[in-house]
């Protein structure tokens, strides 16, 4: 089978297109790119709509904490204190369990028992709690002049937070976000070892690449191969996230201007 077959067979089967078995014998590294690459498709995915959704909720969540009004603030404490302070596989472990007794309870709930939904859940509100705890910071960070002149202006409510305080918060912020989002699409690895199955085999990326390792006994193909994804994927973030630090960062001059560093989060 020529390489190009391979890509036709298996470039989207991960997604349930193309051949449904997979390879058993002779494997190639055009078939270990390929599938892993497919299941690629679903790290996207994961982080894509999660980081898209906290961002809303994440933007709440500082706002909250920041609020003075003690029934806004501690709810949002609390719900950033949980998040960040269990980990990850943790929080997919009880989210599992969570979902499969309320499927019992109602219907609705039968695709949170999948990874495509509930895992999602988990993700978007892991990330909107780090997340907001970064957007937090940038409030609290906010010079007082910038607050101030707003002031003076007659600017006050929704258009002072809309043109002066979001803004601000935003660029202040961004930096540390990237990281956040360059982490959370790493994260996305481990819904492979938690509790919620993959539909028939269209699994992600790194269920391929640990598929292709316990069929030749060698990892030292498949690991490497996921890990260049990744890193493809991490050099698209820092790109897509600079050109937004880019514009949030215009109005200021090039020698002030807050830099996107790559800052790996070696324990969380």
């Amino acid at each position: 089978m020529s390489c190009a077959q391979t890509i036709m067979d298996y470039g989207l089967r991960s997604i349930g297109i193309g051949e449904r078995l997979l390879p058993r014998s002779d494997f190639t590294l055009c078939q270990q790119f390929t599938l892993i690459g497919s299941g690629l498709v679903w790290n996207i995915y994961f982080g894509v709509i999660a980081l898209a959704a906290g961002f809303f909720l994440a933007t709440a969540l500082a706002l909250g904490k920041g609020a003075r009004s003690r029934w806004l603030r501690k709810p949002s404490e609390w719900f950033i204190f949980i998040f960040r302070g269990s980990p990850l596989f943790i929080q997919f472990f009880f989210a599992y369990f969570l979902f499969l007794s309320l499927k019992s309870v109602h219907p609705f709930f039968d695709p949170f028992s999948s990874a495509w939904a509930g895992a999602l859940v988990v993700l978007f509100f892991n990330t909107a709690a780090y997340s907001a705890e970064i957007f937090y910071g940038a409030l609290k960070s906010i010079p007082r002049g910038d607050v101030e002149a707003a002031d003076a202006y007659g600017m006050s409510g929704w258009p002072r937070f809309r043109r002066v305080i979001w803004p601000t918060m935003l660029r202040l912020a961004w930096p540390g976000y990237t990281n956040e989002a360059i982490f959370l699409f790493h994260a996305t690895t481990l819904v492979f070892f938690s509790g919620f199955p993959a539909q028939q085999q269209k699994g992600d990326a790194l269920y391929y690449a640990r598929y292709f390792a316990d069929q030749t006994f060698n990892p030292f193909v498949p690991y490497p191969i996921l890990a260049a994804y990744f890193i493809l994927l991490t050099l698209v973030i820092i790109g897509l996230f600079g050109l937004v630090n880019r514009r949030l960062n215009r109005h200021l001059p090039a020698e002030q201007r807050r830099k996107i560093r790559l800052r790996p989060n070696l324990i969380r």
